[in-house]
């Protein structure tokens, strides 16, 4: 899949906790323009406080897409969101409406900007049998072996992370070539995609000074608290089937069913999800500084770039 489906979609992006959807709203109405979620974890129904997902009032406001669109126990990949995405940016241009696309998922940002390579379909005995080997040989023993064979992917996986080392590996049995080299185009920046046709940036990443981010990740956590995390965790787990692999990588679940336990005070899981949120908030930048389609922007700036040369 390609980005061209995105071309004139205009993408704000950030961190966890640096107000995207409350500065989405505003941009929206005053670009006549609809928000497709760009976050993977707001794809899940039932999961609302601890994703801080956009409020009734401003859902009323902005009409949004692909938020609680999956029930906790399903997956989806970035290709079934590129899908999806690009479905609702058709149709939102078939109105005659601008696509404002929003969210913090580095993954996504990187496929649509960049689009998906045209690797090799999963091949579940594969990569049954090299899950099995990490669990009885550990990770750093399957990391090892792929240092060997893609030295460029394992230098950018961590031995920990068990499921993206195994995929390395499944496409390099596969087919005989590095999956660092499959993945060859999404190094290569798409010019094209950066600028919008009226020349102004159409990827801007909000810039928040990193004390006053975490500041702002700290205060939402104790709101998430008051808001019902625990009582939502709860709720999760009486659904009549488990978190799947993918919505329980969301921050703060793990540790409210920890809390809920008892193996945990509610003091505690506060200040261990804060820390997990400024971690996060710590690599999607990371992720970001990385894309030369992003361009840092102020609030303020966003509105000189995008509200006052874009609107209606």
């Amino acid at each position: 899949m390609t980005p061209d489906t995105f071309r004139n979609a205009l993408v704000l992006t950030g961190p966890t906790g640096s107000g995207k959807s409350a500065l989405a709203v505003e941009l929206a109405e005053r670009l006549g323009a609809e928000v497709v979620s760009m976050d993977s974890m707001a794809l899940y129904r039932g999961m609302d406080v601890g994703t801080a997902k956009p409020d009734a009032d401003q859902r009323r406001r902005v009409p949004h897409h692909l938020i609680d669109v999956l029930d906790p126990w399903e997956s989806a990949s970035v290709a079934w969101w590129l899908a999806r995405a690009a479905e609702c940016v058709r149709e939102i241009e078939g109105r005659g409406r601008r696509a404002l696309v929003v969210g913090g998922t580095p993954l996504y940002l990187k496929a649509l900007l960049h689009g998906l390579f045209d690797g090799p379909p999963a091949d579940p005995e594969l990569r049954q049998r090299l899950t099995e080997e990490a669990e009885r040989l550990g990770g750093a023993a399957l990391h090892a072996r792929l240092a060997v064979v893609d030295p460029a992917s394992a230098a950018r996986l961590h031995p920990n992370d068990v499921r993206r080392v195994v995929r390395a590996l499944e496409v390099w049995q596969l087919t005989g070539r590095p999956l660092s080299a499959w993945q060859t185009q999404w190094s290569i920046p798409v010019l094209s995609t950066q600028y919008s046709v009226l020349g102004t940036p159409r990827v801007l990443c909000l810039d928040v000074p990193r004390d006053e981010l975490y500041a702002r990740i700290d205060a939402r956590v104790v709101q998430m608290f008051g808001a019902g995390l625990l009582d939502e965790a709860a709720a999760l787990r009486r659904l009549p089937r488990p978190l799947s692999r993918e919505a329980a990588k969301a921050v703060g679940y793990a540790e409210a069913f920890a809390c809920l336990d008892g193996r945990a005070t509610r003091d505690q899981t506060i200040r261990l999800v804060q820390t997990r949120s400024r971690q996060l908030a710590k690599r999607q930048l990371t992720w970001f500084r990385q894309m030369p389609a992003c361009r840092p922007a102020t609030r303020e700036l966003t509105f000189g770039l995008w509200g006052s040369t874009m609107g209606n």
